[in-house]
């Protein structure tokens, strides 16, 4: 049986206004099994337990050699940068902004 895992860095969540939590690179292996209810109290899960693993890195390079070391497949997602523009509250009352 071999192991998939997916190599990504996350994205800022939309609770938070800062960057924590994103500057790192996160191994998460994929799900081997589907998600079943269980009979009898109805949650979701698998016999799985694999998908809750998250291993973080500081470097894509590290969770490289990590995954290459211990034989397991890998899926890079490659982010893209999104491009800050500063703003300031005062720019909402400039008078030649634009409608």
């Amino acid at each position: 049986m071999t192991t998939t895992a997916r190599i990504f860095k996350p994205a800022k969540t939309a609770m938070q206004s800062g960057r924590a939590r994103t500057k790192r690179w996160v191994l998460e292996f994929e799900p081997a099994a589907a998600k079943r209810p269980d009979p009898l109290m109805g949650w979701a899960g698998s016999p799985d337990t694999g998908g809750q693993v998250q291993l973080r890195f500081a470097s894509q390079d590290e969770a490289i050699a990590y995954a290459e070391r211990h034989g397991i497949e890998f899926v890079l997602a490659v982010p893209h940068s999104g491009r800050i523009r500063p703003k300031a509250y005062a720019d909402n009352f400039k008078f030649d902004r634009v409608r």
